[in-house]
């Protein structure tokens, strides 16, 4: 299974899309800061699954119909940063899926994530990732999940994989930078938090017009 996460920021790399799609051929595309009302249906061979409703640039998420069929999606809000209630960007933070392969039959969970900003504490940001994936893993008890996207976490990584190892997942980074924009904020952003999959690369994909690098991730279900 090849996934994309990419964040546009504030919709301005959607145009990329489907050139993005036609080059590297992903089997499930999830977004991040897209304007959520004027997202097309398609993407190349990709169909629109869902996208949030609940602020204008939100989260959504497209995939191969031909090899998935989607049982549910939800929307998921999380604990909230103070720029989150002055500001009002973001209500919904989570958008997951439960797909079942056409071909096995298997039953899988994936989706697009999209932490506090860099305003909010690593704390918080540690909180909403771990209630994310509770909230994943309520969808299909027992089904492997793969939460992909924009966790806004440079620095102290050591201690996020070792709070996600704890919680019984897996933190997995991309083979280089994801944000470039400004020196001081340089890092991995983009990258993947899962169980019940083996993930066998995450690649940073070239930068576009967006402050963050796509990633495209390899994974297979365990």
């Amino acid at each position: 299974m090849r996934v994309i996460s990419y964040n546009l920021r504030k919709h301005r790399a959607a145009t990329e899309l489907g050139v993005l799609v036609s080059k590297h051929d992903p089997d499930i595309l999830c977004l991040q800061e897209c304007d959520t009302a004027v997202l097309p249906e398609t993407v190349g061979e990709l169909t629109l699954v869902q996208a949030t409703s609940g602020n204008r640039l939100g989260l959504a998420m497209y995939l191969r119909s031909n090899l998935f069929h989607v049982e549910e999606v939800r929307t998921i809000g999380l604990k909230k940063s103070l720029h989150d209630r002055v500001l009002k960007p973001a209500n919904e933070r989570v958008l997951g899926a439960r797909l079942r392969d056409i071909d096995t039959g298997h039953g899988l969970i994936v989706a697009s994530f999209h932490a506090a900003p860099l305003t909010a504490l690593n704390s918080l940001r540690r909180n909403q990732i771990r209630a994310g994936l509770d909230a994943l893993q309520a969808l299909g008890p027992g089904l492997p999940v793969l939460m992909v996207g924009d966790y806004n976490y440079p620095v102290f990584k050591e201690s996020l994989g070792q709070s996600v190892r704890e919680h019984g997942y897996r933190l997995t980074l991309s083979d280089d930078r994801t944000y470039t924009r400004y020196r001081v904020f340089r890092g991995h952003y983009d990258f993947a938090t899962s169980s019940g999959f083996d993930i066998s690369s995450i690649t940073t994909l070239p930068q576009g017009t967006s402050d963050h690098r796509p990633i495209l991730i390899t994974a297979e279900a365990a």
